[in-house]
Parts: C-alpha cells; sequence; structure tokens
C-alpha cells in the first residue's frame, strides 16, 4: 500500500485491516501518539470543508504529526503551475500529501510525479476516507460487517462509488437506489459487481423505490453534489420519493441512518430520521478521523 486513492485498490486483508487498525486507534489513542513523530503532512484542498479539513489537521496532530493546509490562494492545481511540479516540491519537504480535489486524475498526478503517499481526502469519483469511516462506524455495530445489508437511496455519487466498492470487497450485500439518468458510473457498476462476485458479496441497483427490501442501514447523501448550481426546485420532483423517512426505514426495517454530511433536513432525509435514535451521522464524522489515522500510519508508521 503505497498510497490511498480508491478503496477499489485495496485488498480485501488490507480493508479488514485497516478497519482493525482505526479500532485500536480509536481504543487507544495514547499508544499511537508519536507514531507521526517528526512527519509533515501537507493538504491541498481545491474544495471547501469542514469534517476532512478539522478530522485530518487534528488527527495529524494526535498522531504527533504536523500538518500545513494549503487553499486555493495558493494558486489552483495545474494553473499556476503544473500538477506535477506541486507534487515533485512537496515531495522534497514533506512525508505525505492529503488531497481533496474536483478532478480525481489531479490526485492521479499527484501519486505519479511526487516521491511521497498521497490520500485521497474526495475527488469527483471516489471519496475513500469516507468509505473507510463509514464502514468502520458499521463494523462498530455488526461483528460481522460482510452479513451487513446497506442501502444508498439519492444521488450516485463519489461517496456511493467508495461504498459500492468496499461492500462489494467485504463480501457484502448492497442495494442503490437512484431516480432514472442518477445512477452511480458505469465503469464502477460494472467492477463492483464483479467484485461482489469473487468475494460472495451482491450489488443490486434499482430505480424503483420500492424494491428497497430489507436492510439494515439506509445510506443517503444530498441531492446536489458540491459545486453543482442546478436549482434544487429543477430536480425535486424527480427525487421527492427517494426522501429517507420514517415510513422508508420501517418499511426496509432499518435500524440504522447513514449520511456523510452536510445533511439538508426534510430534503434527502427528515429531521426525525437525521436525530433519531438510529442515526450514526455523529458517529460517521467522529471516525473519519480514526479512519484516516489509520491510513496515515500504515503509509508513514
Amino acid at each position: 500500500m503505497n498510497h490511498l486513492l480508491s478503496i477499489k485498490d485495496l485488498s480485501k486483508t488490507q480493508l479488514l485491516e485497516l478497519l482493525a487498525l482505526a479500532k485500536e486507534i480509536k481504543a487507544n489513542p495514547q499508544g499511537y501518539s508519536q507514531a507521526l513523530a517528526g512527519k509533515s503532512v501537507v493538504m491541498l484542498f481545491e474544495k471547501p470543508s469542514l469534517r476532512t479539513r478539522v478530522s485530518f489537521d487534528i488527527g495529524i496532530n494526535k498522531l504527533g504529526g504536523h500538518a500545513l493546509y494549503l487553499d486555493q490562494q495558493n494558486g489552483a492545481l495545474g494553473k499556476r503551475e503544473p500538477v506535477s511540479d506541486f507534487a515533485s516540491n512537496i515531495s522534497c519537504w514533506a512525508d505525505a500529501i492529503v488531497a481533496r480535489t474536483f478532478a480525481h486524475k489531479t490526485v492521479e498526478l499527484l501519486a505519479e510525479h511526487g516521491s511521497v503517499p498521497v490520500i485521497n481526502a474526495l475527488s469527483d469519483m471516489y471519496h475513500p476516507c469516507q468509505g473507510l469511516a463509514d464502514f468502520l462506524t458499521l463494523a462498530e455495530q455488526f461483528d460481522d460487517v460482510s452479513k451487513v445489508k446497506l442501502a444508498y437511496v439519492g444521488d450516485g455519487n463519489n461517496v456511493t462509488h467508495s461504498l459500492m466498492y468496499g461492500a462489494a470487497i467485504l463480501g457484502a450485500k448492497m442495494t442503490v437506489v437512484c431516480p432514472l439518468g442518477h445512477f452511480p458510473d458505469g465503469q464502477v457498476v460494472c467492477e463492483t459487481q464483479a467484485l461482489a462476485k469473487q468475494h460472495g458479496g451482491e450489488l443490486v441497483l434499482t430505480s424503483n423505490i420500492d424494491e428497497l427490501g430489507e436492510q439494515d442501514a439506509i445510506y443517503t447523501d444530498t441531492w446536489l453534489s458540491m459545486g453543482d448550481n442546478t436549482p434544487l426546485a429543477d430536480i425535486k420532483a424527480k427525487f421527492e420519493p427517494y426522501q429517507v423517512n420514517e415510513a422508508l426505514m420501517a418499511k426496509a426495517g432499518a435500524n440504522y441512518f447513514m449520511h456523510c454530511l452536510p445533511a439538508y433536513r426534510e430534503v434527502e432525509a427528515t429531521a426525525a430520521v437525521v436525530d433519531g435514535e438510529g442515526s450514526l451521522i455523529l458517529q460517521q464524522a467522529e471516525n473519519r478521523m480514526h479512519a484516516q489515522n489509520a491510513v496515515l500510519v500504515t503509509l508513514l508508521g
């Protein structure tokens, strides 16, 4: 494991080891307080962030390392100077690069031209750190995460892709329900179906919300991804049948609700569900730090 660009690059053993290490770091933070002593991590952010920036910055500090944050005030990646120059220059000083970018190609170029590990903190195609945090959260609720029935309802996006890869590699069953025209990327679907078959999992895709079936947890995300300026009114009628509400949770028999945040109450999910007893949203948010720290320790420790 030289980088973390996508969950699809992990073997089942690597994925399970990361989840186990994240649990250990969470339970015993003092044991890892010097794991990154003397290490510096540069965080390149093209997009705004709350959870990603704070969880990485504080997480690196808790591991005894130093985090340096760079936003677009320093020049957009690839415009002020080539991404290859960003990567090679930062590699002269830093021990790792965390990148939150618009295009996944940018993350790939950083990994290609740099000489230090690169962690994808979000791109248009994947959000592996979120996916790891989500499966860590599920692993804290279920003894065997491969037995979990997870549903994703809403807009197929980078989070959906990472969840699909994770579920497929773990051998779990995942159901993805999206409006027509908003399904996950076709290549991702083909790859995850092959991985699910290989590992004994199952991937179901449908646009019919009535085919949701029995689920342990239902996951949703915003109907409009960050940077999408489409007026909500233009898609509201198409997405309203996919709102996660108490009736949908009850029909599926789902005990848990998940969301990567920010959440818009009474839009993609009702407040009763988002803030309800079975909501795991804050556990997911906290686990971003622990999952990312497991990645950092694996790459640098």
